[in-house]
């Protein structure tokens, strides 16, 4: 009876954004997007997560120097409660905070459910989520199923654009087309290839420049 007398908690919505290449700018948007969200509401908290297993620059892009990381979560989901991952996550600003990635080298495979597990828990905590996704990381585009939308952030260079429909078709097949958005970064109207080739390329509406 008490159990059932509990309110449920809403979840937050997680948004992901995953770069069509190395190096056009997809950490930099995670990055902005969670310092955004986290100053829409006072009292409203903002999680970003950089679920580059190993090796990410989420914390370099926020200037921090984390003692734990995303990694450790997802080994230790057994341990997973509001306190642990208070311990876990470095506080970037007042309503803002980051679970890094881990500076250890990490070349195993990871469960898929631990991920959406690390991902159900941090959603419940937190009222946004924003996620810094590794594009070759399998495992963890296979774990996005709670995800709001799946941004996939794209420039007008041509490998970028051939790269970007290859991961948006796949992402789509997994998800369905609806939580798939283009994000198209560092826009240029000059440039040989326009924002309606990208568009055709890739097969979705580009949502934001």
């Amino acid at each position: 009876r008490v159990l059932g007398q509990r309110p449920q908690v809403e979840s937050g919505k997680i948004f992901g954004f995953v770069g069509a290449k190395g190096g056009i700018g997809t950490t930099t948007v995670a990055v902005n997007v969670a310092a955004a969200l986290s100053r829409l509401e006072r009292g409203t908290r903002t999680l970003l997560v950089d679920m580059h297993l190993a090796g990410g620059d989420a914390a370099v892009f926020t200037g921090v120097e984390p003692k734990f990381s995303v990694l450790d979560a997802i080994e230790n989901t057994h341990r997973l409660d509001q306190t642990y991952l208070n311990g876990l996550v470095t506080e970037i600003g007042t309503e803002f905070d980051l679970l890094s990635s881990s500076d250890r080298t990490f070349a195993g495979q990871v469960d898929p459910a631990r991920i959406r597990a690390v991902l159900e828990f941090v959603a419940s905590s937190y009222k946004y989520v924003v996620l810094d996704l590794p594009r070759s990381d399998a495992a963890v585009l296979d774990a996005l199923d709670q995800a709001a939308t799946i941004y996939v952030v794209a420039n007008q260079e041509l490998a970028t654009v051939k790269s970007g429909a290859r991961l948006a078709a796949t992402l789509r097949q997994r998800y369905g087309r609806d939580k798939i958005r283009v994000v198209l970064s560092r826009s240029d109207r000059q440039a040989d290839i326009g924002v309606a080739d990208v568009e055709r390329v890739i097969g979705t509406e580009i949502a934001h420049t």
